[in-house]
């Protein structure tokens, strides 16, 4: 029996296409499944440099946007950097595939608001350069931007290494019918060949609104901090997944006591909270959230809806949990079935038969 969830949930599932295929094909694929049409979009992400002194390029590379009959978002595919080993490395670019480089993140949102996703490589610069009143440069395949003083703002590069195939959906918030929702998805990518990539995950969304009172955050800042092996064993955690880590110990010993929540802000600050832990909390501590959610990173990657709700099931269960203001105990013997106990049912079914499936 597929589980059935309660809560707003988001869901973000790494896949990959086979070669020859490409995240556009899936794209095209369920806009004619579902009578829409699919709109080319910016995906914003960042990677090592290679420039001395510079630490990160920040990066606009190819998705989409799926939008049904009715005009409703059904989701977006856009590429996802963690997912390297399956790929060719040294395959030539794919025609088409491009990424627009920058080094600033102001710029980058710029660049975002003023270029077409779906204009060609040659041309996707041209509206940024008649902001600053310049010209686009040439040197092969790659445009290059700079300002009137020769201050490179953008580059615009064909991507090689296959980078085309990574396809990460990204749904909307959905309050019901998740399985629906999801299988409408993943039949269509099973049915491409679509695979699931050695370093996949999921990730799951939930409202942020519940997790922001003092005694619910530091309560899921225990349960991901105090309970992480037990949660990876309960979870499956994909040991290949990239950008994830434990919670910073700074904010992990500020649950020892009951702390307020400014306390955990000044904690989170001091141990360098970012989004890349096994959960990311980072819109929990801002006023002016992108998304108002609260991100468990740890699912491990899956094309089978069952599977995906059956984990998202557990989440949801400890998370239910972490919202009861009494503070979640440490573990003793840290087992799996300690955790699900410390976190027992409400109203909800039995948390034994949510593990099980």
């Amino acid at each position: 029996m597929t589980t059935q969830l309660r809560l707003r949930t988001g869901f973000e599932i790494e896949l990959l296409a086979p070669r020859g295929s490409s995240r556009r094909t899936l794209a095209v694929a369920l806009a004619d499944c579902c009578r829409g049409r699919l709109r080319p979009r910016w995906h914003h992400d960042s990677e090592p440099s290679l420039v001395p002194g510079l630490g990160h390029f920040l990066h606009l590379s190819n998705g989409f946007d799926i939008v049904d009959a009715d005009g409703e978002q059904l989701c977006s595919l856009v590429d996802d950097i963690t997912i390297v080993a399956d790929l060719d490395a040294h395959a030539v670019p794919a025609p088409g595939w491009y990424r627009v480089l920058t080094d600033d993140p102001r710029l980058l949102r710029l660049l975002a608001g003023q270029l077409d996703p779906g204009a060609p490589l040659p041309s996707v610069l041209e509206p940024a350069a008649a902001l600053w009143g310049v010209a686009v440069q040439r040197y092969g395949e790659v445009m290059r931007l700079d300002d009137a003083l020769g201050a490179t703002v953008a580059l615009a590069a064909p991507v090689g290494g296959e980078r085309e195939r990574p396809c990460e959906i990204v749904t909307p918030p959905l309050a019901a019918d998740h399985a629906v929702a999801l299988d409408r998805l993943l039949t269509v990518a099973r049915e491409l060949g679509f695979t699931v990539p050695i370093e996949a995950a999921v990730h799951v969304h939930l409202d942020g609104a519940p997790f922001r009172s003092a005694s619910a955050l530091a309560n899921v800042v225990r349960l991901f901090g105090w309970w992480r092996p037990a949660l990876h064993e309960l979870l499956e955690t994909n040991p290949a997944c990239r950008r994830l880590a434990p919670l910073p110990r700074p904010l992990v010993d500020a649950v020892a006591g009951t702390p307020t929540y400014e306390q955990l802000a000044a904690a989170a600050t001091a141990g360098g909270l970012s989004k890349f832990f096994d959960v990311n909390l980072t819109q929990l501590f801002t006023t002016r959230p992108v998304r108002d959610t609260l991100e468990v990173r740890i699912m491990p990657g899956s094309i089978d809806t069952a599977a995906i709700l059956r984990r998202a099931g557990l989440v949801e269960h400890l998370l239910r949990r972490c919202v009861d203001p009494t503070p979640l105990p440490r573990p003793t013997s840290g087992t799996i079935g300690e955790l699900l106990h410390a976190a027992p049912a409400d109203d909800s079914a039995p948390a034994e038969s949510v593990a099980q499936g």
